[in-house]
């Protein structure tokens, strides 16, 4: 019987013993939700913030990169400070899943509260009233019009248009584009996707043989990718040349 007790109480402590140790460090900002710590790349829990390469309109109709803009107001809020990141489990991509604070600041609540993300209602409610702050305030991506990150990574046809402002008749077509200009959209973000003749998506390294053959257009089905591990996620796999 007693044996019976001990193996139970270790047991019960198999979770303690087994929660990972915090992170922290000084991050590589990757994108508004995205951070990486020495080796440690590490997606920020709760929330879902626009990819770099996301477009929204500004109260005026106009494009704008919110995707950028959320990833370098992420920077200069935390001008070069480090981080500890609490981690939480791990995603399918591999990537440590964490709640991070700097100085004692919830980041994600600053990211949220101020419109650069979204509370991420699919695996928690931390955010919501943060949320409703920031839509509130039309703070952000919530001055203009914009779709959600998640139904844009997906091309979501079906998803709302959410912001404050009137979204012009052509908002849904401009908001499921990516910004594929000509220029990488950040100097950690080029490898460049597009679709062949027979509709895959093919991904090219800066080391790859066409890749200066391949022009970045809007609308054209390319777009920028940060890393093997994004391109593959979206569905796109390597060249073979």
């Amino acid at each position: 019987m007693t044996s019976k007790f001990l193996l139970a109480a270790i047991l019960s402590l198999l979770p303690v013993l087994a929660q990972a140790a915090d992170i922290t460090g000084v991050p590589k900002i990757r994108e508004g939700d995205h951070i990486q710590i020495g080796n440690s790349r590490i997606r920020l829990g709760g929330i879902d913030a626009p990819a770099v390469d996301q477009l929204c309109l500004n109260n005026s109709g106009e494009r704008w990169t919110c995707g950028v803009a959320a990833r370098d107001e992420l920077i200069k809020h935390v001008d070069g400070k480090s981080w500890t990141c609490h981690p939480r489990n791990t995603d399918r991509r591999g990537h440590t899943v964490a709640r991070c604070e700097v100085e004692g600041e919830d980041i994600q609540k600053w990211l949220v509260s101020n419109g650069w993300a979204l509370s991420y209602t699919r695996v928690s409610h931390d955010y919501d009233a943060d949320e409703k702050a920031a839509r509130e305030a039309k703070a952000g991506m919530w001055q203009g019009a914009f779709i959600a990150p998640w139904d844009w990574r997906v091309r979501n046809k079906k998803t709302a248009i959410l912001g404050a402002a009137k979204a012009p008749e052509n908002a849904k077509s401009i908001l499921l584009a990516s910004a594929s200009g000509p220029v990488a959209p950040s100097p950690d973000c080029t490898i460049k996707g597009n679709v062949n003749s027979s509709g895959e998506c093919i991904y090219h390294t800066p080391a790859s043989r066409w890749y200066a053959r391949i022009q970045m257009h809007v609308n054209k089905g390319t777009r920028w990718f940060c890393s093997v591990e994004d391109a593959e996620a979206a569905g796109c796999r390597e060249t073979k040349r």
